[in-house]
């Protein structure tokens, strides 16, 4: 099959009521875990590269990473990059071959994050390949991405409005209280559904996306913690507030910080069970498969609950 856009994903599902997983991808076995859970489960799927992830494992790396794994299992992939910080950053990766880029201009007053997103979408679009933006600012550490709580915004929905209009981005990333890392909430997790539905409402049209949207799922904190890890109190957003927010309109849900836990979780407790043990490849299939496993839970239970698919 081939490397594709996701405009033809995002329509069906709107269309269905149910999201697409975007997850994050940093070297072999995190990509073969994701690919054979969604192949197994035949289900859409997005790549997505960070800035991190270029400077760990460089996205030519990456890039024939996810090549071969579409050559494995003959499914599509949309190849996305995460958190695009200026227009260089984004054509390089067009120009590399990627099929969706964001570009971030959160962090720019709101006339500044129009001018570049529209610069970056009058390039990609000539090139076939599709752009997401994102209008306010989500609290959290994620590689390159630092923003504080007291800076954090919530997305403007009339400005949503007028920033879709006056870009022509094709997705839009917006702030109602997800957080990138691992200690999503202090206290009880909320999301404010009245604004994602007001943005929804304005812009039907519009896929939206939800950052941060890991669930920081227990049985994995749990793991880490009992083989020597140190992450109490990490908290992600419940299940069933994703499951409510793809009926809004979010049709795009970012994935990083379960799959770091999943494989953390297994390797540490590989690593204590088997001491004597130093070959990678007995603490790195483990591992592989519990990503395989928990992506194939988001899947079914989270981003295509509704059995659409």
């Amino acid at each position: 099959m081939a490397l594709i856009t996701s405009k033809e994903m995002f329509a069906k599902a709107m269309d269905k009521d149910y999201a697409i997983g975007a997850f994050n991808v940093n070297n072999m076995e995190i990509i073969q875990g994701i690919v054979e859970a969604a192949e197994m489960e035949k289900a859409p799927l997005i790549l997505q590269v960070s800035a991190g992830a270029r400077k760990y494992a460089k996205s030519i790396y990456l890039t024939k990473l996810v090549e071969a794994a579409i050559e494995d299992t003959g499914i599509d992939v949309c190849l996305h990059l995460d958190h695009g910080e200026d227009f260089d950053i984004c054509k390089k990766c067009i120009d590399d071959g990627f099929t969706s880029v964001m570009i971030d201009g959160s962090k720019h007053p709101f006339e500044e994050n129009i001018k570049i997103t529209k610069e970056v979408v009058e390039y990609a679009h000539d090139k076939g390949v599709v752009v997401e933006a994102e209008l306010g600012k989500l609290a959290g550490i994620e590689d390159a991405v630092n923003v504080s709580a007291r800076d954090a915004t919530f997305t403007v929905p009339e400005e949503a409005a007028e920033f879709v209009e006056r870009t022509g981005v094709d997705s839009l990333a917006v702030a109602i209280g997800t957080s990138h890392g691992a200690y999503k909430f202090k206290g009880t997790p909320y999301l404010d559904f009245e604004r994602l539905k007001k943005i929804h409402s304005l812009i039907p049209g519009t896929p939206l996306v939800l950052h941060g949207a890991s669930t920081v799922l227990p049985e994995f904190v749990d793991l880490c913690n009992k083989y020597g890890g140190e992450i109490p109190g990490a908290q992600g957003v419940p299940e069933d507030m994703i499951l409510e927010a793809v009926k809004h309109g979010v049709c795009k849900v970012n994935i990083d910080t379960d799959l770091r836990l999943a494989m953390t979780a297994k390797i540490r407790q590989f690593m204590v069970e088997e001491p004597a043990v130093f070959d990678p490849r007995k603490y790195l299939g483990p591992a592989r498969d519990a990503i395989r496993e928990m992506v194939r839970h988001k899947i079914k239970n989270v981003l295509n609950a509704s059995g659409t698919l």
